[in-house]
């Protein structure tokens, strides 16, 4: 049985990521990316599953890693915000993890300057940064990018069933 504290923990450039587990709709295994000419930075192009435009946001400059071409390794996180469901490529993904009883460390008693910080939790082989997505999403690197809503229409790449349901 699913806890709500349950968190999907990422991998980006070698470092460790957390969201909710709550949050996400679907893993799936990296499929070709769109391009949209012309969009904001933080947006790296659109998908289709299965008759769905979702954007994808280049979640490697938000975080102020450095790029990187996408691989067959990669996984792509479908997640839902209170805004929309957006999508964005991982390294790779760890797994579940259950949260302690009592939660994370919270933000405030670590790092409270980051806003989209929700917590840190300390797994026996190092710390996860666990991420707030609608603090996150609503940052001013995303601005641009929550104002402008994704195309209707277009050529997109199809991801059909390729995804490993978290929920």
């Amino acid at each position: 049985m699913r806890h709500c504290n349950d968190i999907l923990v990422f991998l980006l450039d070698g470092r460790r990521y957390a969201i909710s587990l709550d949050a996400v709709e679907r893993v799936l295994r990296a499929v070709e990316i769109d391009p949209v000419p012309m969009a904001p930075e933080a947006v790296r192009g659109l998908l289709n599953i299965q008759g769905r435009i979702i954007p994808v946001l280049n979640i490697r400059t938000l975080f102020r890693l450095p790029g990187k071409d996408q691989d067959l390794n990669d996984r792509l996180i479908v997640v839902r915000t209170k805004e929309r469901v957006v999508a964005f490529p991982a390294d790779d993904v760890s797994g579940v993890f259950d949260g302690p009883e009592n939660g994370p460390a919270a933000r405030g008693a670590v790092l409270p300057e980051v806003e989209c910080l929700e917590g840190v939790l300390a797994l026996d082989d190092g710390m996860v940064l666990i991420y707030d997505l609608d603090r996150f999403l609503s940052s001013e690197e995303c601005a641009a990018f929550t104002h402008h809503p994704a195309p209707a229409g277009g050529p997109a790449a199809a991801a059909e069933n390729q995804g490993e349901s978290y929920d």
